[in-house]
């Protein structure tokens, strides 16, 4: 007697279906793991998406939530364990895991807290998917980017930090806002560190090729009487005040992540602030991950603009650089 399956349906072609092309994993389901997964289904990027964290039922309940939501989704597959088989062939990993800063907590303890998850998730996912391009999320970003990049055994060009890519879109966004402008078409870089000492390249702020520090000399500095300089200090203050309001950052850094692996998973050699192995560049001599203009394609990161920056520019970046070696230098284990 067939079964109703067999009598709706003639199979035609025999073996199993090739394995997916663009799979897509987020590691940590927390609300930044969710709203990068989430931004990343809207804009149809991936043909599979694996959800891998250590809550289970938390896991299991967004795995199946996004699942009944396929019919508006174009992404057939989404699956989720806290077993990283799941995450075969991922062509990009995203990594949102790890714990939050404590009050009183000190960065470099933080930091050391997250090496040690860390430890337990990168050599899972590089056993599994050993030709992955991987994206970290979790903070410090650039210190845990660089501790990727150790543990994980990975070519540079393959393991890329969210770095200043949002920092950048929300100076471009509270600066056009200023102007009375759309944020894409108002153009300005922050560089170096993901926090609180990224560094706003004033130099080469323009609007269609016009340079605004041409119209105002003082634009970014002390002296400028317009004050244009408070816009980078948003952007610097701006996570603690969201945090402060909603307890947490998520939206935008979805969005943002979701951006950098449309660039990787199409090819498409976009230009973008993303946090890169910068031994070498602008004077730096220690091993540390910070962002540059970075052009993203199929390979990852395939190159990095050298940008003209002046010299306190140089200086600033100098310094980031110094203040991320001088957590690294003091990790364990790696």
């Amino acid at each position: 007697m067939s079964s109703t399956l067999q009598k709706l349906i003639t199979p035609l072609a025999e073996g199993p279906a090739d394995p997916p092309r663009n799979k897509v994993t987020v590691v940590g389901v927390g609300m930044v793991g969710m709203a990068c997964a989430v931004s990343i289904l809207l804009r149809e990027l991936a043909d599979e998406m694996a959800l891998v964290d250590v809550m289970e039922d938390k896991l299991k309940g967004e795995m199946m939530d996004l699942q009944h939501g396929s019919l508006f989704l174009k992404t057939p597959v989404i699956v989720a364990d806290k077993d990283y088989a799941v995450t075969a062939n991922s062509r990009v990993v995203v990594v949102t895991a790890g714990v939050r800063q404590q009050e009183g907590e000190s960065r470099l303890n933080l930091v050391q807290r997250n090496v040690n998850i860390f430890k337990h998730i990168i050599p899972q996912i590089v056993k599994y998917s050993p030709n992955c391009i991987i994206i970290v999320v979790s903070n410090p970003v650039d210190v845990l980017t660089y501790v990727t990049w150790k543990l994980s055994g990975l070519p540079k060009h393959r393991v890329i930090g969210s770095g200043t890519n949002l920092d950048s879109a929300r100076f471009r966004y509270l600066m056009a806002e200023r102007l009375g402008i759309h944020s894409s078409s108002f153009n300005g870089w922050i560089l170096g560190e993901h926090g609180d000492t990224s560094v706003p390249v004033w130099s080469g702020t323009n609007v269609a090729g016009v340079n605004l520090q041409k119209l105002n000399p003082d634009m970014g500095s002390d002296g400028d009487k317009e004050n244009w300089k408070e816009a980078h200090k948003m952007v610097v203050d701006s996570a603690y005040e969201v945090i402060r309001l909603k307890g947490y950052t998520n939206w935008a850094i979805g969005l943002s992540v979701a951006d950098l692996t449309e660039s990787l998973v199409k090819n498409m050699n976009r230009v973008h602030p993303v946090s890169t192995m910068v031994k070498g560049m602008y004077g730096i001599g220690e091993e540390v991950y910070l962002s540059l203009p970075c052009v993203l394609n199929s390979t990852g990161v395939c190159s990095v603009v050298n940008m003209t920056l002046t010299d306190d520019e140089i200086g600033q970046l100098k310094k980031s650089a110094d203040t991320l070696w001088g957590i690294q230098k003091d990790l364990k284990d790696l």
